[in-house]
């Protein structure tokens, strides 16, 4: 799954225009290395999104394009 796609659908970022423009502004990262929207996210990956001076890093736990809005948490796990 795209990692535009997979913000969206995990509800991190809530449009995939905002996830593309993230992702093309920098502040995505999938294990470290900046990534452009296209870039294809696979269960294992690391995930960093920068908001600001925030930042979250989540760990991709399942890839599912199908889920519901209580479901979508379950697609990653938040790291500390």
């Amino acid at each position: 799954m795209r990692i535009d796609k997979f913000l969206k659908v995990s509800r991190v970022i809530k449009r995939r225009t905002v996830a593309q423009e993230a992702c093309d502004g920098g502040r995505i990262e999938i294990n470290g290395k900046v990534v452009k929207p296209a870039k294809e996210v696979k269960v294992g990956d690391v995930v960093t999104v920068t908001f600001g001076n925030n930042s979250m890093s989540f760990e991709v736990l399942s890839t599912d394009e199908r889920q519901t809005k209580q479901s979508a948490e379950t697609m990653y796990r938040i790291l500390p």
